[in-house]
């Protein structure tokens, strides 16, 4: 007979050593910053990357410390206006096109802020280590929460910087994007009755729960992701000029933004360039295609005669595909799956409200935190996004 008291003791265990490597990760990930990286917001999309140090401490502090430590004192009765991101429960924030507005508190207010929650998580921790049982799922919400953060951390700074006219560095290592492009094959899957979502123990976000079946119609995906040279190939073939590839509103998008190539591609002196995370490099041919909207993805894939594959076609095909290296762009609408009930209160605000107008994208990518994801995992994010590490997988 399985101890349980035992099991719960190790699992709490794990959730306290699991605070402090995420917590100390997020520190790390702003560490190459200058002050004044900290502040900066170029588009709406982006939040300066001490919004982000902030909002995740205020996660634990508003969502474990305040109802569940009484004898916790909030830091700063103010922060709960500047750090709350969309909880419509939780009350009044700041809105999203303010955060770079927001001198202060200073980046130094805000490192004394995690500095102070942490502090009282660990008395959390120590004192309540016998109530923990209550609010396991908190903290793991929490912990993932900040998870997200941190990639979205990369992608944002990776934007700041990638707009600065002098294209800094914010490392000196490559990034680790190099996928094996040999053997890119397409297989093959049966018609039949599969079944998708969540299984089996550990975490996963509401939006993967609701295990069905769906029925599918015999299909190929291509076992590797697209790279910049095939890529490259559809820019040469006149692909942003032609309007017979794109969506309506993709074309609309075209248009508008004078789009010819994916985000970070300079020519320059009739030579392809990207900005990376290590500065300007010369495009490497055979590395993953990084950086591509819904609306591109969509064309290349018709350009190519072929589709992008469902979020069903690829989970069932994820054991048997490279993936990792980006994002990967499906044809599914983010909707929820049969029987998706939203939580009550704040959590209830995490997923299910955004289930509108998004399409769904599943794998990695090298800004996703170590042992994030999963094959179940459910991205999401809207059609005209390019910031975030993104890429194509073709089907038939």
């Amino acid at each position: 007979m399985m101890n349980t008291k035992h099991t719960i003791t190790d699992h709490i265990t794990d959730l306290e050593e699991q605070y402090w490597t995420i917590r100390n990760h997020s520190v790390h990930i702003c560490a190459p910053l200058a002050i004044e990286d900290y502040v900066v917001q170029p588009i709406v999309d982006v939040s300066p990357p001490k919004w982000h140090l902030g909002h995740t401490t205020w996660f634990f502090e508003t969502f474990l410390l305040i109802p569940y430590f009484p004898e916790y004192q909030v830091f700063d009765s103010q922060y709960n206006y500047v750090f709350n991101s969309y909880y419509e429960t939780v009350g009044a924030r700041v809105i999203r096109t303010d955060r770079g507005n927001l001198s202060r508190p200073s980046v130094d207010d805000i490192y004394k802020y995690r500095a102070y929650v942490d502090e009282q998580m660990q008395l959390f921790f120590e004192q309540k280590r016998h109530h923990l049982q209550e609010v396991l799922t908190l903290l793991e919400l929490g912990l993932n929460h900040e998870q997200q953060h941190q990639e979205l951390l990369i992608s944002d700074i990776k934007y700041i910087l990638g707009h600065n006219p002098l294209f800094p560095s914010y490392k000196s290592d490559p990034e680790p994007s190099k996928s094996e492009f040999v053997n890119n094959e397409m297989i093959t899957f049966s018609a039949g009755i599969y079944e998708i979502g969540f299984e089996g123990k550990g975490f996963c976000f509401d939006n993967e729960l609701g295990r069905h079946q769906v029925y599918l119609q015999e299909f190929e995906i291509a076992t590797q992701v697209v790279s910049n040279g095939e890529y490259l190939e559809f820019i040469e073939n006149g692909g942003y000029q032609d309007f017979r590839h794109w969506h309506a509103e993709g074309w609309d998008w075209v248009k508008e933004n004078n789009a010819h190539a994916p985000l970070y591609w300079h020519k320059i002196d009739n030579q392809w360039m990207h900005y990376t995370l290590s500065g300007l490099r010369i495009l490497d041919p055979n590395e993953a295609l990084n950086h591509i909207n819904y609306f591109e993805a969509a064309a290349y894939a018709n350009w190519k005669g072929m589709r992008l594959p469902t979020e069903a076609e690829w989970e069932i095909a994820a054991d048997n595909i490279h993936w990792g290296d980006r994002w990967e762009w499906t044809g599914s609408a983010y909707l929820p799956y049969p029987g998706f009930k939203k939580e009550a209160g704040a959590v209830g605000e995490y997923n299910g409200k955004f289930m509108v107008n998004q399409m769904v994208l599943r794998g990695a990518s090298e800004a996703t935190s170590k042992g994030h994801s999963r094959k179940t995992y459910r991205n999401f994010f809207h059609t005209q996004l390019q910031w975030q590490f993104t890429g194509i997988r073709l089907a038939r």
